[in-house]
């Protein structure tokens, strides 16, 4: 058994605390409001992120930033990318040298360029940073359906020590210390399913979605590896696995913003509706600067940028997409 605790108390920090807390580990769930803390407390259910889930009563809720970090062995930080800055200064004078902090969020800070690792690492000084990533959607991972993740670590032994924390016959976890192609791959792999999105709200159909995934993992592997990433990441959960079930799946946040915009809504009133933070949105500029940055030719995440932040019809961007340069999928000899 080990103390761990979960900060942010969202759909996905929720449906951790429950397979935690269901492994046999003593958890302690963190929400930083406190009408949100005695909802929990008195419903054992997130009523408003993850309905119809059961909390075990063993689950500790606190709004306390304080006992939720202080002498815990682990630390999953569960709130959105935009807040992990943020959020991991607050927890910083509570946290202890050698503490595994575990980061479940996908993005990349726009201002900086950092992966979210190293934006923990560079606010909680001495902590081992992680990362836990894959195709997981909290409603399905909620109610125990199968899924699949990969840890990422620094050291062996710490993503074995996170694999052994979170595994079961339900929630199988795989090793790899490739933390940057599995950061990035979570980040740019919203930024497609946002194209995916608007591709649905325009009517297209399965063949498009296809080309957008396949193209997609093919824009997200250049970058990746030019930037220091392995391949294999990219060809395994935290890559083409996530983007698949991102681009695909009713639950997928991104995907539904890009269906509303592809439907003629504007940015603002698409992230308005889904009522969840869509990641997608806040990593596409930085995906774009990395792309500049790195030299790399993304098509997909430019024409993205462009809806979102320069008024160009979702229609205009597909079919600039479709009438590019001609191009080789694979060079002559």
């Amino acid at each position: 058994m080990a103390y761990v605790s979960v900060i942010g108390a969202g759909s996905w920090g929720t449906a951790i605390a429950k397979l935690l807390c269901t492994n046999g580990h003593k958890v302690t769930l963190w929400s930083y409001r406190e009408e949100e803390v005695r909802s929990l407390i008195e419903k054992r259910e997130n009523l408003s992120k993850l309905p119809g889930v059961k909390l075990p009563e063993e689950i500790i809720f606190t709004a306390d930033l304080e006992a939720a970090v202080r002498d815990k062995e682990m630390c999953v930080m569960a709130v959105p990318s935009t807040a992990v800055r943020s959020t991991a200064k607050k927890m910083a004078p509570y946290a202890k040298p050698g503490q595994i902090v575990v980061n479940l969020a996908k993005g990349i800070e726009e201002s900086t360029l950092m992966i979210l690792t190293d934006i923990i690492e560079q606010e909680i000084p001495g902590v081992q940073a992680t990362v836990l990533s894959g195709p997981s959607h909290a409603e399905e991972v909620g109610r125990e359906i199968p899924t699949t993740a990969v840890a990422g670590a620094k050291k062996k032994e710490t993503a074995e020590f996170m694999q052994n924390i979170f595994m079961n016959q339900r929630f199988r976890v795989y090793t790899s210390p490739d933390m940057l192609g599995i950061e990035l791959g979570g980040a740019l792999k919203n930024v497609i399913a946002l194209a995916a999105g608007v591709a649905d709200g325009l009517g297209c159909g399965d063949n498009t979605k296809a080309a957008l995934i396949t193209r997609g993992i093919a824009e997200m592997s250049r970058l990746g590896v030019a930037m220091g990433g392995h391949i294999e990441t990219f060809n395994g959960l935290a890559g083409i696995g996530d983007l698949i079930v991102t681009c695909a799946s009713r639950h997928s946040r991104n995907r539904k913003a890009g269906f509303l915009i592809g439907q003629g809504k504007s940015m603002q009133e698409a992230m308005d509706e889904v009522k969840m933070v869509v990641e997608g949105v806040y990593s596409a500029k930085a995906a774009m600067k990395l792309a500049k940055k790195y030299q790399v030719d993304m098509p997909i995440v430019e024409e993205v940028n462009q809806v979102l932040f320069e008024g160009k019809s979702a229609r205009e961007a597909m079919g600039e997409l479709m009438l590019r340069d001609k191009k080789t999928e694979l060079a002559w000899e």
